[in-house]
């Protein structure tokens, strides 16, 4: 978890990065931006807010680490804060070289370092990168003489942070702790932030561990356990709907206490895990067997994995209860299957 409440920004670097696809310059500055205190006060708001989440990752590059070139310039950084203006620049060659994508637009480009971040109770620096891209239109009213006039003005909206990302100074040998957002990229140019300009791979924790686990068992029960077993889709909601409630009131995953208290069934409970063997091969990732929840990984899981039953274009039976209170059926005058519900009170 993040905590911002004493963070200031200590040093603050700003360049123009172009788009290379539409032939356009970096425009870089010969000087760091000196502001008062006000400014620094509602950028440090603009360039933090939207880092929310308890997903973080980590630098890395198939052959070398040294060889990832944002690691590569923020190592400079933490070594000596004051390189943050060369080391900038070489940020900013960098963020155009990757900006090819006929869909990504040129846009100011911080390097800004940030004293006294705490992160899980220890305060340490950052490095934060920001791209801002979009621009907003701005209304000023101002009186002149007896009446008042309207002029309108391009500008950022503090609001809406476009691109950026937080780079922690600790676990430098596992490629530094990495926070990133992207509010606009979407479709094909939706990964050149973080895939070809950072560079990072989701970083092994709490967060990893139970959002794969999670993903997971959904995938085990919407896609292995019909085609092995009679399993119908009230109990594959059945079971979903036990893996939530098992997440939400446990704080720390054993994995042989999970399959016992929700999938119960020996055969199953082998079949899963033998999934789970072909799903860390198939997605190379390694889930632990045992591991601390991590609460933000289980409520967002738990927004996807729904517990809904399907009818073709007619009905959907949302069931968040008790299993027995649904049953199926076959009716031979219609030739149709059906489901039975039952209930105390219509709402």
């Amino acid at each position: 978890m993040l905590i911002f409440a004493e963070t200031i920004i200590d040093k603050l670097a700003v360049h123009k990065v172009g788009s290379k696809y539409n032939e356009e310059n970096i425009r870089f500055s010969k000087e760091l931006l000196t502001t008062n205190d006000d400014i620094k006060e509602l950028l440090t708001k603009y360039f933090l807010t939207p880092f929310k989440s308890s997903e973080f990752f980590n630098f890395y590059h198939e052959t070398d680490l040294k060889l990832n070139e944002v690691f590569h310039y923020v190592s400079h950084i933490f070594d000596n804060p004051d390189n943050i203006k060369e080391q900038s620049s070489n940020l900013a060659k960098h963020l155009y070289e990757k900006s090819t994508h006929p869909n990504i637009n040129g846009g100011e480009f911080y390097t800004v370092y940030f004293q006294d971040i705490e992160f899980d109770t220890e305060v340490i620096d950052a490095v934060g990168l920001f791209k801002s891209e979009t621009r907003e239109t701005f209304l000023k009213v101002f009186p002149t003489n007896d009446s008042y006039s309207i002029e309108s003005e391009q500008g950022i909206d503090i609001k809406k942070l476009d691109k950026g990302c937080l780079i922690l100074n600790t676990e430098k040998e596992k490629g530094y702790v990495v926070t990133s957002v992207d509010k606009l990229s979407k479709g094909e140019d939706a990964r050149y932030w973080i895939d070809d300009f950072l560079k990072v791979k989701q970083r092994e924790d709490e967060y990893y561990h139970t959002e794969n686990v999670m993903k997971m068992y959904k995938e085990f029960v919407a896609k292995e356990i019909p085609e092995d077993y009679q399993v119908n889709k009230a109990d594959q909601v059945d079971m979903i709907n036990k893996s939530k409630k098992f997440f939400k009131e446990t704080d720390n995953f054993d994995l042989e206490d999970f399959t016992e208290k929700v999938i119960e069934d020996k055969e199953l409970i082998d079949s899963f895990n033998n999934y789970k063997k072909v799903y860390e091969s198939e997605n190379e990732v390694q889930i632990s067997n045992e591991f601390d929840i991590s609460s933000s990984a289980v409520r967002k899981q738990s927004r996807v994995m729904k517990s809904v039953i399907k009818l073709d274009k007619n009905f959907h039976i949302y069931v968040h209860g008790n299993r027995d209170y649904i049953n199926k059926g076959f009716d031979d005058k219609t030739g149709m299957q059906y489901y039975q519900v039952f209930f105390n009170e219509e709402k």
